[in-house]
C-alpha cells in the first residue's frame, strides 16, 4: 500500500432525495424513549426507494473519490441507523418488543429485544457493496456493527450472557463478511465503538469475537476494527459522554496480536500520546485527524502537522488518514470541505516523504 492512504469511516451525509432518513436528523436525546422515533423510521422502510438508495449511494462514492479519498465507504445510505439495519436482517430480534435498557452506561433508552437465535438470513451487504463499488476503480470499504457494540445496544432476553450474545452475533455477521470477501469487496470494517467504553469486556471476549467475525476470511482482504469515543450529543455540543481514550493504550496489544490488519482511532477530538503507535508492529493505524462533530474546518497544515508528528512513531506505510468517525452529523458541504482538507494534508505529506526518499 502507498503511505497514508485516505479513507472514510462509514456514514456520510445523505443527499437530500434520500428515502431513508439519518438517525442524527431524528433528534434522539439523552434520556428520551426511542418508540416514538422507532416507529418514524421503520414507518419510512416501508417506501423505501431502490433506485433513489442506489442514486444516492453511488452519488457519495462519487464525491468521496473525487475529493480524493482512495478508500471510500458506500456512506451507509441505505441504513437507518448503523446498527439497527443490520438488525433488521437477522433473525431472533423484535423491533416491536421494545425493551428499557441503559445504553452506554449512561443513556437511558428503548431498544429492540433478541427473542431468539441469532442466525443470517439472505445476503444484504453484497448488493449494497455492489452498487457501491459499480462507479468507481478504487476499493469500496464496507462496515458492520460489531459483537460488543450490539451487546450494548439491544435488550438481550434469550441469551444467557451478553457475551454468549456477541459470540452468536459474531457468527452471524462471519456469514456475510465471507459472502462480502466472496463477492469480491476487499476492506470490511468492524464497528466496536464500545470497545473504548467496556475494555474489560472486550479483552475477555470482544477480541475473541472479532476472531470469530473474520474467520475463514482470505488473507487478501483488509480486516479492520474501528474504535472511537462515540458521538457527542450533537453537532458543536459536546454535553456527550465520551469514552476514555486511554482505553487505546489497554487494548493495544491484544489488538496487534489479533487477525485485525487496521484499527481505526478518534485522534482529532482528543489527541493521543502518540507513543500508542509504537505498541503496533504489524498492525495498520487509521488515524482520526477531522473533528466530525465540530463545525470549525481543520486547516490542512494543521492536519499535516500532525500527521508529521505520527510518522515520529508509526512507518508511513502503515498509517492511514481519516475522520475520527462517521460524518453523519456534518452538514454535506462541511463534511466535504473538512475531507477536502484531510486529503490535501495527506497529499502534502506524502509529497515530503518521496522526496525525502
Amino acid at each position: 500500500m502507498k503511505p497514508l492512504l485516505t479513507t472514510t469511516i462509514g456514514a456520510y451525509p445523505k443527499p437530500s432525495y434520500t428515502p431513508v432518513p439519518n438517525w442524527a436528523d431524528l433528534g434522539f436525546k439523552e434520556g428520551e424513549a426511542l418508540t416514538e422515533k422507532f416507529d418514524y423510521y421503520l414507518a419510512s422502510l416501508d417506501n423505501n426507494d431502490d433506485a433513489a438508495l442506489d442514486r444516492a449511494t453511488q452519488e457519495v462514492v462519487q464525491e468521496q473519490v473525487r475529493l480524493g479519498i482512495d478508500i471510500p465507504t458506500d456512506g451507509e445510505i441505505r441504513r437507518e441507523h448503523y446498527i439497527f439495519y443490520h438488525c433488521r436482517h437477522v433473525s431472533g430480534i423484535s423491533f416491536e418488543a421494545l425493551t428499557p435498557k441503559i445504553l452506554r452506561g449512561y443513556w437511558p433508552a428503548q431498544v429492540p429485544t433478541v427473542t431468539g437465535p441469532i442466525h443470517a438470513r439472505a445476503p444484504f451487504l453484497v448488493r449494497d457493496w455492489q452498487i457501491a463499488q459499480q462507479v468507481t476503480e478504487k476499493s469500496v470499504k464496507m462496515t458492520l456493527p460489531g459483537p460488543l457494540t450490539v451487546a450494548d445496544s439491544l435488550a438481550n432476553q434469550y441469551y444467557q450472557t451478553s457475551a454468549d450474545f456477541a459470540r452468536a452475533w459474531a457468527d452471524s455477521l462471519n456469514v456475510e463478511i465471507r459472502r462480502l470477501a466472496d463477492a469480491g469487496c476487499h476492506w470490511i470494517q468492524i464497528d466496536e465503538p464500545v470497545f473504548a467504553r467496556q475494555v474489560d469486556a472486550a479483552l475477555s471476549f470482544g477480541v475473541e469475537c472479532l476472531e470469530r467475525c473474520f474467520a475463514n476470511v482470505p488473507d487478501h482482504v483488509q480486516k479492520v476494527v474501528h474504535i472511537c469515543c462515540g458521538y457527542p450529543a450533537g453537532l458543536d455540543d459536546d454535553r456527550g459522554t465520551k469514552a476514555d481514550p486511554q482505553a487505546y493504550f489497554h487494548l493495544a496489544d491484544s489488538i496487534e496480536d489479533s487477525v485485525v490488519s487496521a484499527v481505526s482511532i478518534e485522534d482529532a477530538h482528543c489527541h493521543n500520546d502518540l507513543t500508542l503507535l509504537e505498541r503496533y508492529r504489524k498492525t495498520t493505524i487509521i488515524l482520526g485527524t477531522i473533528d466530525i462533530a465540530n463545525s470549525e474546518v481543520e486547516p490542512a497544515e494543521t492536519i499535516a502537522g500532525r500527521l508529521h508528528d505520527a510518522l515520529e512513531h508509526i512507518d508511513a506505510k502503515r498509517l492511514m488518514v481519516a475522520p475520527d468517525c462517521g460524518l453523519v452529523m456534518l452538514p454535506r458541504v462541511l463534511a466535504m470541505q473538512k475531507l477536502s482538507n484531510m486529503v490535501t494534508a495527506a497529499n502534502m505529506v506524502r509529497s515530503k516523504i518521496n522526496k525525502l526518499a
